[in-house]
């Protein structure tokens, strides 16, 4: 057995092993912003993915145009026209996340402060 299928093995038992120790806990009191909370941790996650996703399509999709731009000058204007169409729809896909994140972030309350 290779070394790596022995770690993740040994990873795999332990987290199964390891989160059945949750079940046995008694009831934990929570508050009614528990929620609210990972929903704030979600719009950080959410924009952050997309902005990742969409920053490596850009440049993937800029490398393959100017490769093709290198290989065939005379194609320029083809090439240079789909690549901005292709660019512009990455790029509205990562602005439909970022709309997605202000509308989480808008649902959660704010919380008064109490001194």
């Amino acid at each position: 057995m290779l070394l790596k299928n022995k770690l993740a093995l040994a990873v795999g038992s332990m987290v199964a092993l390891m989160s059945t120790s949750a079940f046995a806990q008694d009831k934990v009191q929570t508050n009614g912003y528990d929620v609210f909370a990972w929903a704030a941790a979600a719009t950080g996650f959410a924009i952050g993915i997309a902005a990742l996703g969409g920053t490596m399509g850009q440049g993937r999709a800029v490398s393959a145009a100017v490769e093709g731009i290198s290989r065939n000058p005379g194609a320029t204007p083809k090439i240079q026209t789909a690549m901005i169409l292709g660019v512009a729809m990455i790029e509205s896909l990562v602005l439909f996340a970022l709309v997605i994140a202000i509308l989480l972030w808008n649902t959660i309350p704010t919380i008064p402060v109490t001194h």
